[in-house]
């Protein structure tokens, strides 16, 4: 059988298994088609719980370890990481991966132990009342549907009456997860939604194309990931469609989906979670980290859009276990004592800013009712070289997804028999 799972030490102080340490999997994904995606958002996640040891002993005074488990996106192997790592203490699981995702609510929940599914996974998990042990803030896909719209209402002077958007999305679990919300915006808004499955890997994209080349939609909306983006840019530059009519989602917006195109791709846009641009705490993971030769990678992608959100992504665990920490009086928590600091969580600019990432993402509290955030993202657009944000957060139509949050989770509980998590509050 595969060796599947690789030790990272997060700092070379890290505490050895048997000691006391606060133990954070990396379920990664380093090969395979998706590994441009999964590379840079590793390095990022493990750079900083490094940063963390390095520079402040830890969390609490507790030093962190990154276990790093290699699924190369695949549910199976997934899933063979989450079993062959949680005996380890694990705290909470960054899957990567809504298929990966969607089979290990169960078992987490089952456990005790947290996910952490950020911009990712099962939508309706924002209902906590539901999903006790699951979290998807800042933002879902819902919100990122409604987001995109909300956008182009802006731009059509706040009319999308007998528009065409075309939704270009990969055949999984991933990409069927905003068309809910876009037949129901289609609706509302009046607007002729186009529904276009590309199946993994996603190279494979020659009849869609024709497609939108023959039907010529006011808008093309990306749900894609992996090598699907690459492929889909080019495509859309052979057909010569408007590269700033192309829309991606949060995972269709990284550098590697655009730098092969360069300038002939210069106008294509999509969201991101989490705000681009120097920051403070890059000089401080290249100084403790990548200059003492602790990197989680070759370094080159330090600040990038992905190594980013890896490192908010890791930001947003370290202070779940700080307030943990606060909340138990006890410094090597568990992950029953993790959940309730994730619960917990209030992330504000000031703090933002304290760490050394201002406006890094949006300001949000989490309840026992949700876990989902504030659902806001902003929009960027690719001008040949680089990533510039058009916009600042821009928020999500609540009367539209919370309804369909509510449905799908309620639906869920009377499946799986399901009582409230938060009481009569």
């Amino acid at each position: 059988m595969k060796k599947l799972l690789t030790m990272v030490a997060a700092g070379a102080m890290a505490a050895s298994p048997a000691l006391a340490d606060l133990v954070f999997p990396d379920l990664s994904y380093r090969t395979g088609p998706y590994a441009a995606g999964g590379i840079p958002f590793s390095d990022g996640y493990q750079d900083y719980m490094t940063l963390l040891n390095q520079r402040d002993g830890g969390i609490g005074g507790v030093m962190t370890r990154v276990i790093e488990c290699e699924t190369a996106y695949n549910t199976e192997r997934g899933v063979e990481c989450y079993e062959s790592t949680k005996g380890e203490g694990a705290l909470v699981y960054q899957p990567l991966s809504t298929g990966i995702t969607y089979q290990l609510i169960p078992r987490a929940t089952a456990d005790g132990i947290p996910l952490h599914t950020m911009g990712y996974g099962r939508t309706s998990a924002a209902n906590g009342d539901v999903f006790s042990h699951v979290f998807n803030y800042p933002a879902n896909y819902w919100d990122a549907a409604s987001v995109i719209v909300n956008q182009l209402l802006e731009e059509n002077g706040g009319s999308l009456e007998g528009k065409t958007i075309a939704l270009l999305y990969h055949n999984s679990a991933y990409g069927r997860e905003p068309i809910r919300t876009l037949e129901t915006l289609a609706e509302m808004h009046g607007f002729e939604l186009t529904q276009l499955a590309v199946d993994h890997p996603g190279q494979e994209q020659g009849n869609q194309w024709l497609q939108i080349r023959r039907e010529r939609p006011d808008y093309v909306v990306m749900w894609g990931w992996g090598v699907m983006n690459q492929v889909a840019v080019q495509e859309a530059i052979n057909i010569r469609f408007p590269m700033e009519n192309f829309i991606g989602n949060w995972w269709a917006g990284a550098d590697h989906d655009v730098t092969s195109a360069g300038e002939a791709a210069a106008g294509y846009r999509s969201l991101n979670m989490n705000r681009l641009g120097d920051m403070p705490i890059f000089a401080e993971i290249q100084q403790y980290v990548h200059d003492a030769g602790m990197a989680a990678g070759d370094g080159s992608n330090l600040g990038n859009v992905l190594y980013t959100r890896g490192m908010y992504a890791a930001m947003l665990a370290a202070e779940a276990a700080r307030t943990a920490q606060e909340l138990s009086g006890v410094a090597q928590i568990d992950a029953s004592m993790m959940r309730d600091g994730m619960e917990a969580l209030v992330m504000t600019n000031a703090r933002m800013e304290e760490l050394g990432m201002p406006g890094v993402g949006p300001e949000f509290a989490v309840t026992c009712e949700d876990h989902g955030g504030t659902g806001m993202a902003i929009m960027q657009q690719w001008n040949g070289t680089e990533w510039v944000a058009l916009t600042d957060f821009i928020a999500p139509d609540d009367s539209v997804t919370q309804p369909l949050v509510m449905e799908d989770s309620a639906q869920f509980a009377a499946e799986n028999n399901i009582a409230s998590q938060c009481g009569d509050s």
